[in-house]
């Protein structure tokens, strides 16, 4: 069996990412970006579907971990009855070349290492052609299958059936690197990695950038983590923000709620780019800009939720009934059918994004305020129009509070810009609809017994998006209406302490089973506690949703409760940026006292 989801930690070079396990077990490796296919796959089936070990050959070896202060370079003592050794992994942050590596080091005694290396390519649908190309430089193994090369470096591998198996030692002093460098298979191989020169430009490199995080307040180390972990998920080349390093990590363990976030959702990336420009990272927002003109281009009728990282745009949702699920949690699914869903506050979050970029400096383009005025004229041609909302319904599509206020948002923005930023546009025509649109939601979208706002017209249910309603300045934090809100969702969606999204049996969703928790949802709860004068709650909700993190500090999407397990796919930007959006607001409350 696969390792809980919460064992996992994550290296990789702002493109994309392996997952490792506190077994020393790389389960989960795709190249070259996030989208592509994998190497190794064993998170969803088994060793046999893709893996890399590296551990002791002693059994009882004791393991603890951490990241090497505020990087992406992981490491993992292991304590044996002969010696202790570290492994120190990361992924180089060069634009050239795809490189994994792992440096054994010796600490203290000798310390026997045994190396399993399971290399099966595109989802484990093809075994690689493997040769032994060892040279002056070194034993070193070939594999080629279809597009996909790679070479595996560092110490002599020898066959065993399709496993390819290998053991050293190491003691004080005594330093093993092993390599993993992907490419294209009618390339020529990439020369050996000058692993000391590569180590130290990727800590350098994440120093450089962790000490430009802008913040002081409670929380920081998460804060920093959390930031570390929102740029990993953003890609250096393209601008695109992909919402998780995995697919069909399950929302309910043996359920069929299993999706693929390895895309860039617009919700998903305008918030995360709302994070990284609060606390100091400009530059990213205008490279997400650029991106976001490029994936939408010209004709913005044909706007998708969500893209591929270079602005692709065919996500088209399949199975892949090879792999048995993450702990037998099927399906496994590659794509997302989401992406052919009308969600109506999508255009509000990107707008909220670039307006938060605008009040932090960045300066628009004849180009870029063109397209958001574009998207403006897709906002008002869809008014009338009911939606998927905010969690991707996939029943009868709803007019669903959050989405219409986050329509009134987008409305809102577009005021505001010509207002306050001199921007030419149509205010009073959009100040028209905006009005419409609160009337409609003061009107549809709350209880007419219980004053509260609800989750679509027509229904009593709550939803835990409504949490969203004063962050983006719809109604004020402590309004009646919103108030009476917390309290249904305390009363109805609250399970073990955290906040569930909704109640998943009013078959709204039209999906069959359950879920966890949404981490998201229990962060957005503490800023409106600490925004609403209930300082002491959200100061317990945030330590308990904190709690969640792993070890090294990632959250997943979900959280079961009940056996203390993270679930979902991880790790998930919206999880992190919702951390990052309510530490500022614990921020801002210590500030004031």
């Amino acid at each position: 069996m696969r390792a809980n989801i919460e064992d996992y930690a994550l290296v990789g070079d702002c493109r994309t990412a392996a997952l490792i396990s506190r077994r020393g077990e790389i389960d989960w490796f795709c190249v070259p970006r996030y989208d592509s296919p994998s190497i190794f796959a064993a998170l969803l089936g088994d060793e046999e579907h893709g893996c890399w070990t590296l551990a002791p050959r002693d059994g009882t070896a004791q393991c603890s971990r951490r990241y090497s202060g505020d990087t992406l370079v992981l490491v993992t003592r292991w304590e044996t009855g002969t010696g202790v050794a570290e492994v120190h992994e990361f992924m180089p942050l060069d634009g050239g070349r795809v490189d994994l590596v792992r440096r054994v080091v010796g600490v203290s005694g000798h310390v026997e290492f045994q190396t399993d290396l399971r290399m099966r390519f595109d989802y484990a649908r093809a075994v690689p052609w493997v040769l032994q190309v060892g040279d002056s430089d070194g034993p070193a193994l070939r594999a080629i299958a279809g597009p996909d090369a790679v070479v595996v470096r560092g110490v002599a591998l020898h066959p065993d059936g399709h496993v390819h198996r290998g053991f050293f030692t190491v003691e004080p002093d005594v330093t093993v690197d092993l390599t993993l460098t992907w490419y294209h298979s009618h390339r020529p191989e990439p020369e050996p990695l000058d692993v000391d020169a590569a180590l130290d430009h990727t800590v350098g490199w994440w120093i450089g950038w962790s000490r430009r995080i802008e913040h002081a307040g409670p929380h920081h180390q998460q804060m920093v983590r959390s930031l570390i972990t929102l740029r990993a998920l953003s890609n250096l080349d393209t601008g695109g923000i992909v919402a998780a390093a995995t697919t069909s990590l399950p929302e309910q363990f043996g359920g069929a709620r299993n999706w693929d976030y390895r895309y860039v959702w617009l919700r998903d990336a305008s918030l995360t780019l709302e994070a990284l420009t609060r606390h100091g990272f400009l530059h990213v927002a205008e490279h997400w800009r650029m991106w976001l003109l490029r994936a939408i281009a010209g004709n913005t009728r044909e706007l998708q939720i969500m893209y591929g990282i270079a602005g692709e745009r065919d996500l088209a949702e399949r199975e892949l009934p090879h792999l048995p699920g993450y702990q037998n949690s099927a399906p496994v699914r590659i794509g997302n059918g989401a992406v052919h869903q009308y969600q109506g506050d999508v255009i509000g979050e990107v707008l909220c994004g670039l307006e938060s970029a605008r009040a932090a400096g960045l300066t628009e383009m004849p180009m870029s305020w063109s397209l958001q005025k574009a998207l403006l004229e897709q906002v008002e041609a869809n008014l009338e129009r009911p939606d998927n909302g905010i969690w991707e319904m996939r029943g009868e599509p709803h007019m669903f509070t959050h989405s219409r206020a986050m329509i009134w948002a987008a409305f809102d923005r577009g005021v505001r810009a010509t207002e306050l930023y001199g921007l030419d546009g149509s205010p009073d025509h959009w100040r028209e609809l905006r009005d419409r649109v609160r009337a409609e939601i003061d009107s549809d979208g709350v209880d007419p017994v219980t004053g509260r706002f609800v989750q679509f017209a027509g229904t009593d249910e709550v939803d835990a998006s409504l949490l969203v309603l004063p962050q983006v300045g719809f109604c004020a934090f402590d309004d009646p209406r919103m108030l009476a809100t917390v309290t249904a969702i305390e009363q109805n969606l609250m399970h073990g302490g955290l906040v569930r999204r909704y109640r998943t049996g009013s078959g709204v969703d039209g999906l069959a089973g359950g879920e966890h928790p949404f981490l998201a949802c229990t962060f957005w709860l503490v800023t409106q506690y600490a925004m609403s004068g209930r300082h002491d709650d959200a100061a317990a909700l945030m330590e308990r949703a904190c709690a969640t993190a792993n070890d090294v500090g990632l959250f997943s999407e979900e959280y079961d409760v009940d056996t203390g397990r993270q679930a979902g796919n991880t790790p998930q930007a919206f999880s992190h940026l919702a951390f990052v959006r309510a530490a500022d607001a614990l921020a801002a409350h210590s500030a004031k006292d």
